[in-house]
C-alpha cells in the first residue's frame, strides 16, 4: 500500500532532483489564459505555428488536457550562462546560438528530473502524474506565475525575483490534492529595456510577441526563406536570440544563484561560420548530437548560417557561399545568394548570376537571383 506523502517531502525530492525552485497550484487555467490566447491567435502572432490553434482549447484551460488533475506542480531548472550572451554578436565570424541551446536538449534534461519526482509521487501516495515539458499543449508561463515561480516580463518570458529570465519550466500535473502556493506579482514596473533592444522589434507593446518577427521563431520556427526585412537584423544569430532575456535587470540575481546544473558545450558556444557552412547532413547530426538544434535540420540551420555569413561582411567568407551554390537543398541555395549578395562586389556577382541564376530550377531560389540583378 502507498504511503502517505506531503508537500515537503515532494518539494525535497524535486530539490534533490535539482530543481532550483518548486511550486504548487491547482490544475486550472491561469486568469486571462483563454483571452490572451483568443487575441494572439487572432492577431496571428503565432506564423507557422498551427499547433497552437490545432489544440488551442487545451493550451487555454490545463483541466481540459486532463480533467482527473487537481494539483499542478511547477518546476524551474536555472540555466543562467556563466557569461554574457551578447558579446558573440560583436564577432562576425561566428555564430551566435542561444543560451539555453548550448548544450544537451532541455526538453530530454528536464523530462529526465520531472519522470524521476512524478515516479516518487505515484510510489509515495498512488496518486496518477503526468509530466509535461513544452512540447505539450500546456501554457506552462501563465501557470508559472499561478504557481508563484514568477511572473511574465514584457518579453512575455517567465521572470523570477531568484533567477531572473534563466529558468527551464516543467510541471507534473497529479491527482493528488497539494495545498497550493500564492501567485506572483509583475514586478518589471516602468523598465522597458527588454521591448528596446529587440533587433526586429518583434513586440507591438508590452507583454505582446508578434512570433513572425521574433528571431528566435525566424530561426527555429520558421521553415521557409528570412524575409528580406529581417535579414541584416539577424547579424550573426544563427539559432534563437537571447537579446530580451539577457538585458533583464533581475538576472543579477541569477547570477548568485546555486552551481550550474547547465552545462554548455565549449564548440556550441561561439563556432566558425566557416565551419559551420561546410556541415554535409552527418556531421551536422554529430556535432548537434542531444542539442535541440538537430531538430531544426540541417537546411534550415545552414540557412541560418549563410544569412549570418551575408551579415558578417567579410568577403573571405563568400568561399563557403559559392560552394554551397549547388546544395542538394533550394532553401540552402537560395541563403547562399542572399549572402552573396551582401559579400561580392557587384561584377562578381553577375558574374555568379550568369552562371547560376539562368540554369536554377527552383522558383524561390531564382527569385533571389532576381531581385540583385
Amino acid at each position: 500500500m502507498p504511503n502517505s506523502i506531503t508537500k515537503a517531502d515532494i518539494l525535497q525530492r524535486a530539490r534533490s532532483e535539482g530543481f532550483d525552485v518548486v511550486r504548487v497550484t491547482t490544475a486550472e487555467a491561469a486568469p486571462r489564459n483563454r483571452e490572451s490566447l483568443d487575441a494572439y491567435l487572432a492577431a496571428g502572432h503565432h506564423g507557422q505555428m498551427d499547433w497552437m490553434e490545432t489544440r488551442k482549447d487545451e493550451r487555454a484551460d490545463p483541466n481540459t488536457l486532463w480533467r482527473d488533475a487537481r494539483s499542478a506542480i511547477v518546476l524551474g531548472l536555472n540555466y543562467g550562462p556563466d557569461r554574457d550572451p551578447l558579446q558573440i554578436l560583436a564577432l562576425k565570424d561566428r555564430g551566435a546560438i542561444s543560451a539555453y541551446a548550448q548544450g544537451d536538449d532541455y526538453h530530454d534534461v528536464v523530462k529526465k528530473k520531472l519522470k524521476a519526482v512524478a515516479g516518487f509521487i505515484f510510489e509515495q501516495a498512488g496518486a496518477q502524474v503526468k509530466v509535461f515539458v513544452d512540447t505539450a499543449p500546456v501554457m506552462e508561463k501563465p501557470l508559472a506565475q499561478k504557481a508563484g515561480l514568477g511572473w511574465q516580463g514584457k518579453h512575455t518570458n517567465l521572470v523570477s525575483r531568484e533567477f531572473g529570465s534563466w529558468l527551464f519550466l516543467g510541471s507534473i500535473f497529479t491527482t493528488l490534492e497539494l495545498p497550493p502556493d500564492e501567485s506572483e506579482a509583475d514586478h518589471c514596473g516602468n523598465c522597458r529595456q527588454c521591448l528596446d533592444i529587440c533587433p526586429t522589434k518583434a513586440f507591438p507593446g508590452p507583454y505582446r510577441l508578434d512570433a513572425r518577427r521574433c528571431i528566435s521563431y525566424l530561426t527555429i520556427e520558421n521553415k521557409g526563406a528570412i524575409p528580406r526585412e529581417f535579414r541584416v537584423a539577424m547579424g550573426n544569430r544563427i539559432y534563437g536570440c537571447d537579446d530580451c532575456l539577457a538585458v533583464c535587470p533581475w538576472n543579477k540575481f541569477a547570477q548568485s544563484a546555486q552551481e550550474m546544473k547547465f552545462h554548455p558545450r565549449e564548440e556550441l558556444t561561439a563556432p566558425r561560420l566557416a565551419e559551420l557552412a561546410r556541415l554535409d547532413d552527418a556531421a551536422f547530426r554529430a556535432l548537434f548530437r542531444k542539442s535541440p538544434v538537430k531538430r531544426i535540420g540541417r537546411e534550415r540551420f545552414l540557412r541560418n548560417v549563410l544569412t549570418a555569413i551575408g551579415n558578417s561582411g567579410d568577403p573571405d567568407l563568400a568561399a563557403e557561399a559559392v560552394g554551397l551554390l549547388g546544395d542538394p537543398s533550394p532553401l540552402v541555395r537560395g541563403a547562399a545568394v542572399g549572402a552573396l549578395e551582401r559579400l561580392l562586389p557587384r561584377a562578381d556577382f553577375d558574374a555568379l548570376a550568369r552562371k547560376h541564376g539562368h540554369a536554377e530550377a527552383d522558383a524561390m531560389v531564382r527569385a533571389e537571383w532576381a531581385f540583385t540583378s
